[in-house]
Parts: C-alpha cells; structure tokens; sequence
C-alpha cells in the first residue's frame, strides 16, 4: 500500500509521458548516469519547452546548456540562408568582451564546421582542429569545446558551441549525450516557438488589415492611411526604419513620400531612380527582396549614402490589377536578425490587401466625384434656368415700376432692391460657375470648395464641424494666388484652435466686398495665454503684408479668440 501512495495516479500523465517518443528515447538511455544530473536535465528540458518567445526560448537554451555541462562559455548561433551564422548569443561573455571583439562571428573556422558537417564535435584544443582560425584580440581564451547541432524535423536551425569545461577538464560522453537531448529539446521548443509566432503573427496581420480597410471606407485622407501602412509594417516585423515610395508616372523615378523610424529625415522626400535603387529592384521583380546588409547591397548603385547604421532590409511591391501602386521598405539596425522569407510571405499578403483597399477606395471616390459632380451640374441648371430668371424678371419689374413712384424715400428703396438683385444675380452666377468647373485638380478647383474642404479635413482633429459663412463672389474675385494662402491660413488656424484652444465651436467666414477679402475663424475656447508660442500667427501675420493686409487677433466679449486676415484683391 505504501508504494501505490507514491505512484501517479492511473491516467495521469507524468511530464516526461507528454514529450515527444524521440526525446523520451534519449533521456531513457542516459537514466542510468547520475540521477541528480538526469533530474537536472529533465528540468532544463521542460523549462526550455514552456516559453514561448522565440528570443526567450534561444536565450533560456543557451543558459541550460552551460549550467548541465558545467562549461564556463557558451553559444548559440543560428543559420542564415547563405549558410552562414544569421544569429548569435553567447553566454559568460561579458559586454566589455563582446566590445573588444567586435563584429559577432559569421560562420567560419570551428563554428562553421559544424554548419558545413552538422554533426556532434568535442575537441580537448580548439587550436589543433584544421578548420581553426585562432581569435580576434581581446577574446578570452578557449581550449575544450563541445558543439552540437539542434534539428528541427529535417532542418539544420542551429548549433550550440559550449567551451572551457570548468576545473580544466575534457568534456567527455556523457556531456556530449546531455548536450545533443537537449538540443532535441530545444529544436521542439524552437518549433512550438516558430508556430506560436507565425499563429500571432497571422493574427496581427489580419488586424491590420482590417484597420486600413476601415480607415479608407470612413473617408479617412490618403496620406494618413499610408502612415498607418508603414506603421504596421514596422511593428510587427520590428522594423527600425519604414519607408513607402511611390512611382511617378510618366518619370522612370521612385519617390519616397513617406519615412518613419531611424534616420527618416535621410530617406523623407528623396527622388531614387528605378535602376540601381533597392526600391526600384522590387518595382521590377514585381515581389518581395531581402538583403541581409542593405550598405552593401549589390542592386543599390544609385542615389546618396543613407544605409549607415542599418542592415537587414526587406522591400516589397504593393501590387493591384492595375500594376504596383507602391513599395513598402522596412529595415533593421545593423546586426539585427534578418528578414526571413516566412516573414515575407505574409508582408506580400498584407501590402496586397493594403494596396487593392486603397485602390477600391479611389474608385469609390471617382464614383461619389461623378454622383456630385452630376449634383452640381443638376444645381447649376436649376439655378439658371429658375433662380436667375425669377430674379432677372423681379428687378426689371421693379424697374418699371419706379417711374410710377413720386415719394423720393420709396423711390430710393425700389433701386437699392434692384441692386441688391444684381448683386445677388452675380453671386448666383459666380456659385454656378463654381458647381460647373467639372476639373478637381487643386489648382482648378474654386475658392468656396477648397475652403469647405479645408474646414472639413479640421473636423477630425477638432472633434466638431464648425459653422461655414461665404458671401460675395468668391471663386471670381479672389485671385488664384491669393486663394492659395487662403487655404493655408484656415488649415493654421483651424489647426491652432484643435491644438490650443480646447474649444467646442467655431465659426469660419470668407467674405469678398468692395475689393477686399477677409477670413474669421472665430472659436469659444480659453483664448491665447500671454507668453504662448506665436510661430504660427506670425507666419499668417507674413502672409497678410506680403499681400498688403493685415492679421488682427481679437478676444470676444463672450470669450474665446477671433482671428481676422484681410487682404486686398482684384475685382473683375
């Protein structure tokens, strides 16, 4: 009875009856070394079997391995696609060390044997293998050492590299055996690791995508959505650097519209030729291109030095049906792990996906451009063929009518109506050449639709829709010159007021009259503070004498801040 109590319990799995058959083969033949070391082993085992993260798993491996072994220095290095070492983490190196030696090894001598033969290696002197190189200065010295490759299925992911068994000894069989079950162990872990991070990966890929996707379909700006492209795309790759350029039509040129992350100021705005950029290389293969040290690059043999202190790269090309609207390009730091191809893989999907929302977005814009244009033209004609008669027929009847008034007082008011009714038949007028001029272009469009443009881009970042007055002929009397500053006093002030003024209301008015136009964006929030930074205002106040006008800040008695810019203009 007393030893049914120290039994498991039937059914109950121990740990060691939930690691695979092959593992379990190899801590069985080593049960009859020391049982304080078997136990040791099996613990390192299932510790490195319950983490998750890929980084944390390699690291905690390393670790065991150095512990089990009693070795003073350890290492793990894992295989790039040349093959050489892609990665390499080391243990009982201290950072001093590491800073001398410089450069982390690639592959050669001792650590590249076993990458080209990936087979169990124990040597009592490092220096008497053929394949040995010797050290850089600074490294401290190594004899003993013992490597073992760790297999995931039938693929080489690694080796671990242990050196110096401690009190001067040889490692012998028994560390090689404890060595290459914990390698097994530790390719199990890698391959959960892998599948974990691909499964978590998938899932914030799909996120993102249905964050673009949502931005576009609530009529979010272009240029946002695009940040959110290159946002997404160094996040989940932890990319440092994030770039997205753009081909010009027409132009065998590649412009890079959007930078974030390091050094983005070097790459924001540069024009790179298709031939002989990184960009342009994955414009013409048409699918993704990863270097694993984009300085030295071959495919990069135009445009200014701007790689330094970056390495891995990756660049893939945002295709539609339509060809490739973009190239997204993400890059790491130098000694960063590279980009692999199973990372790519879903970064094309993603780019994809990003590119054919934005591509149905404009489409949908292009149609709700036709419906309001076809809008404007329904508008106009309604306004000709009814408004302006109706108008036109009122004032000659007033006209005619005058001759019967003999009080002066009435006769003098029948003719100021009659002007006011030629003026408003001008403004009708001016209103319907503006619904008519079908050209969206920026520089065509009138005054009255950029400015309500204007006002509508603010309301995002305002969290309310001001109220809008015009009045006057607006897209006829102010000139295209003066109609540019206009939109970029409204974008400063409207601007100024989401920033600083904590406002929930506000009020904008274009008025163009007697040769003079004047912009009031009013608001009703805490007004300007003495002291406050006026960058801002001054550039308005410029705009206003380079003009010949005026800018006038003024508090309202009911509190909050008007801004006044008033400038001349021509009258046709």
């Amino acid at each position: 009875m007393g030893d049914d109590g120290n039994r498991r319990s039937e059914g109950t799995p121990s740990q060691e009856d939930v690691l695979p058959d092959e593992l379990r083969a190899h801590l069985d033949a080593i049960q009859h070394r020391d049982p304080e070391s078997v136990r040791s082993l099996l613990e390192a085992v299932l510790s490195v079997g319950r983490e998750l993260e890929l980084p944390q798993v390699l690291r905690h491996i390393v670790k065991a391995a150095v512990v089990l072994v009693d070795a003073e220095y350890g290492a793990l290095g894992v295989i790039g696609e040349k093959p050489r070492l892609a990665q390499f983490l080391t243990v009982g190196v201290t950072e001093e060390q590491t800073d001398v030696i410089g450069h982390l090894p690639e592959g050669h001598g001792i650590l590249g044997e076993l990458i080209r033969h990936p087979e169990s290696l124990r040597l009592s002197e490092l220096s008497d293998h053929p394949a040995s190189y010797g050290f850089p200065p600074g490294h401290p010295p190594m004899h003993s050492f013992l490597g073992v490759p760790i297999r995931i299925r039938d693929e080489v992911f690694g080796n671990l590299y242990l050196t110096e068994k401690r009190g001067g000894k040889d490692f012998d069989d028994e560390d090689e055996a404890v060595l290459s079950t914990l390698a097994m162990a530790a390719g199990v872990a890698i391959d959960n690791a892998r599948l974990y991070e691909q499964a978590r990966d998938r899932q914030r890929w799909l996120k993102a995508n249905a964050e673009i996707v949502a931005s576009l379909l609530s009529g979010a700006d272009e240029t946002q959505v695009l940040a959110l492209i290159v946002d997404h795309g160094r996040r989940i790759l932890g990319a440092d650097l994030g770039a997205l350029a753009l081909p010009d039509e027409g132009k065998d040129v590649m412009r890079v519209v959007l930078a974030e992350g390091v050094d983005a100021e070097a790459h924001q705005g540069l024009v790179l030729p298709r031939e002989g950029s990184f960009v342009g290389a994955a414009l013409h293969a048409g699918k993704p291109i990863i270097s694993a040290d984009v300085r030295t690059d071959p495919r990069i043999t135009a445009g200014p030095p701007r790689w330094r202190g970056l390495g891995p790269a990756v660049a893939v090309p945002m295709i539609t049906s339509g060809g490739v609207l973009a190239v997204l390009l993400l890059a790491r730091t130098r000694g960063s792990t590279p980009f692999t191809p199973a990372e790519t893989v879903p970064l094309l999907s993603f780019a994809g996906q990003a590119a054919l929302a934005m591509e149905l977005a404009g489409r949908r814009r292009s149609a709700e451009q036709l419906r309001l244009l076809e809008d404007r033209d329904r508008i106009a004609r309604d306004l000709h063929d009814l408004a302006i008669q109706r108008l036109f027929a009122t004032g000659m009847t007033l006209q005619s009518t005058v001759r019967f008034v003999e009080h002066p007082a009435a006769r003098e008011r029948l003719l100021r109506a009659v002007d006011d009714l030629d003026e408003t038949i001008k403004i009708i007028r001016s209103t319907i050449f503006g619904l008519r001029a079908h050209d969206t272009s920026r520089a065509r469009q009138g005054l009255r639709v950029r400015a309500t443009m204007a006002v509508e881009q603010a309301v995002r970042s305002l969290g309310f829709t001001p109220s809008v007055r015009m009045e006057g002929l607006i897209d006829t009397d102010v000139p295209p010159a003066v109609a540019e500053h206009v939109v970029a006093v409204l974008a400063e002030t409207l601007s100024n007021v989401a920033r600083h003024a904590h406002a929930s209301a506000a009020e904008v008015s274009l008025v163009a009259r007697k040769g003079r136009l004047t912009v009031t964006v009013t608001d009703n929030g805490t007004g300007i503070p003495a002291g406050c930074h006026r960058s801002g205002l001054d550039n308005l106040a410029g705009r206003a004498e380079g003009l010949g006008g005026t800018l006038t800040l003024e508090a309202p008695d009911q509190g909050g801040t008007r801004v006044v810019w008033a400038v001349p203009i021509s009258q046709d």
